[in-house]
């Protein structure tokens, strides 16, 4: 249902409150270098800073701006399942094509209370749904078993697998129904994702560098494994500096660097320190020499 690159965008703030004006122009941004989606309000987005107030306000706006040009899959995930109900309610009442749920965190679920979590907002909410599999922000993993049987529930249409474990993907893949969809949720391994057979991805680096993600997205769909190749070098380490430090912090000081928005966070997220500031201009500049000659070699 949904294939190729979405954007987890980041949600700027200014003076402590969402930055209606930059997210609008982030948004616009990303729809003009011809991304397949966005997903607001995601981990990208501080949802877990948002309140839920805030949470739909951040959903209202993308709709909004999206306008129907590209599919939007709201972030609509919570440590609890009432909550996520109620999110994911939102989701569907102010028009987003899908939710984006998530694992519960900090709680520690078994396998059974991950199923029955997803399968609780599932039977509740008949909006499209895609599982988040992100084991480091969540600390447990959804096992090949418990997605495989989400699968079979007919509005769970996919997962966002974030492990970069090819052999669990591997499984998992293996286990699940036809027309069940994959996407990675880690940048620096979506070439061999994809190659395994996963539809697409769901990009922290697509913020700042959008073309350059969708290149090697579209080379995988046609089966041109040079260019692919070529775009994962030239991002490989930009994506790394999206995780000097914890998600989003890096990613909104690039796009601060941009001069996209202002770099406000939400404690307890902290502003990048200098020195990986300064490496991370350093990168910026690297990569703009790498994505020159990548275009320069394939236009």
């Amino acid at each position: 249902m949904f294939r190729g690159l979405m954007t987890a965008l980041v949600t700027p703030f200014k003076n402590g409150q969402i930055d209606e004006e930059a997210f609008r122009a982030h948004i616009e941004r990303q729809i003009d270098a011809d991304v397949d989606g966005i997903v607001p309000a995601g981990s990208t987005g501080e949802a877990a800073t948002l309140s839920v107030s805030e949470h739909k306000t951040v959903i209202k706006i993308a709709v909004e701006q999206a306008r129907g040009r590209v599919p939007v899959i709201a972030g609509a995930g919570s440590n609890n399942t009432a909550e996520s109900i109620e999110l994911t309610q939102a989701a569907q009442a102010l028009g987003a094509d899908a939710a984006l749920l998530i694992s519960p965190y900090y709680v520690k679920p078994t396998q059974e209370g991950i199923y029955q979590h997803y399968k609780a907002v599932a039977d509740a909410v008949a909006i499209p749904q895609v599982l988040y599999n992100v084991p480091g922000r969540t600390a447990s993993n959804m096992l090949p078993d418990t997605v495989a049987r989400l699968s079979q529930i007919s509005n769970i249409i996919g997962i966002k697998d974030a492990t970069a474990d090819m052999a669990q993907l591997t499984r998992t893949m293996m286990a699940c129904v036809d027309g069940f969809d994959f996407y990675s949720g880690d940048d620096a391994s979506v070439l061999p994702f994809m190659a395994l057979g996963g539809h697409g991805v769901i990009s922290v680096v697509s913020n700042i560098v959008p073309k350059t993600m969708k290149q090697l997205v579209v080379a995988m769909q046609q089966n041109d494994l040079a260019t692919a190749r070529a775009a994962h070098v030239a991002l490989q380490d930009l994506s790394d500096a999206m995780f000097v430090q914890s998600n989003p912090i890096p990613v909104k000081a690039a796009c601060q660097l941009m001069g996209w928005m202002e770099g406000d966070l939400r404690l307890p997220l902290t502003s990048l320190q200098e020195a990986d500031m300064q490496g991370l201009q350093s990168t910026m500049q690297k990569f703009q020499s790498a994505v020159e000659s990548l275009e320069l070699r394939h236009s």
